[in-house]
């Protein structure tokens, strides 16, 4: 029987645990780092290996474990985490992180709502001593995005929430995104992709990720500075499938880890052209 084994790893007071990162470059450094690791931990399974472990260090003092176990510990993540609802991504896990490391949101389809942006204001305003990055991290087969695409190919199905204003919400925000996404496959490929197999799929893949770069944008603005090693927003999208962290690297076909959302315009019709004719989109297309 195939087991892994993530352990939780604590010393006596005083002894150090991992550093923190001490600016965003760092902080987008070690969220790679980590990500690379749980997929290769996961990867390494395989008929000969039936067992593969990983300790992930841990501060004492993030336990509360301070003066006579009765501290109560300070939160001081590094980095403020937009995620999906979906419980098939386990944050903490995906990135090899332990308690007080992360600031956690979730929320299905990653939608800034009120309650999200004033919840990544509250982290900014309260946790800059620590918080050095925010990201976004959609994540394969996302059923609000897929959700959203079954209603833009088939108009009818919108009428089934009609009476369900929570979920037309959510939709509604999405319905844009997939809109645009739908726009670019057709300018990429022509009419004909529509008849394409895997062209639903692909549609899901293309808006998941410009839906996840769009909300880091989104934030970026809100917190109003890109200067170096300043908080800044990132974005990715978790793969189910491989459990990798991928977004597009610029001007080619391959994804890697996480990255920066566009600056403006020009740079989103960039991103969109990455996005359909990286390999992962023409994979599911079948053009290659």
């Amino acid at each position: 029987m195939k087991s892994v084994e993530i352990i939780y790893r604590y010393g006596e007071q005083g002894d150090l645990a991992r550093p923190r990162p001490v600016d965003s470059t760092a902080a987008r450094h070690r969220l790679d780092q980590g990500s690379q690791a749980f997929a290769a931990l996961i990867g390494s399974l395989s008929d000969e290996s039936r067992r593969v472990s990983q300790v992930i260090e841990v501060d004492s003092q993030d336990l509360g474990l301070g003066s006579g176990d009765t501290a109560r510990p300070n939160q001081r993540p590094f980095a403020a985490v937009l995620g999906c609802s979906d419980a098939r991504v386990p944050i903490e896990l995906i990135f090899n992180e332990g308690p007080n490391d992360l600031f956690v949101i979730r929320v299905a389809g990653n939608g800034l709502g009120h309650e999200v942006l004033g919840s990544l204001k509250y982290a900014v305003e309260h946790l800059g001593g620590s918080l050095k990055i925010i990201v976004v991290l959609g994540h394969s087969g996302c059923g609000a995005v897929s959700a959203a695409v079954e209603v833009f190919l088939e108009p009818g199905r919108y009428l089934a929430l009609a009476t369900s204003h929570s979920l037309r919400n959510i939709v509604d925000r999405l319905l844009v995104v997939v809109q645009a996404s739908a726009k670019k496959l057709l300018e990429t490929f022509g009419g004909d992709i529509t008849r394409n197999p895997g062209y639903r799929d692909a549609l899901i893949e293309i808006s998941v990720a410009t839906n996840a770069a769009l909300a880091a944008y989104t934030v970026q603005q809100e917190m109003g500075s890109s200067a170096p090693g300043a908080l800044r927003a990132v974005y990715g999208v978790y793969l189910l499938e491989t459990r990798q962290v991928w977004a597009p690297v610029r001007g080619t076909a391959a994804w890697t880890g996480l990255a920066d959302p566009p600056s403006d315009v020009a740079d989103f019709i960039k991103f969109g052209n990455d996005v359909v004719r990286s390999t992962r989109i023409r994979s599911l297309l079948k053009l290659d």
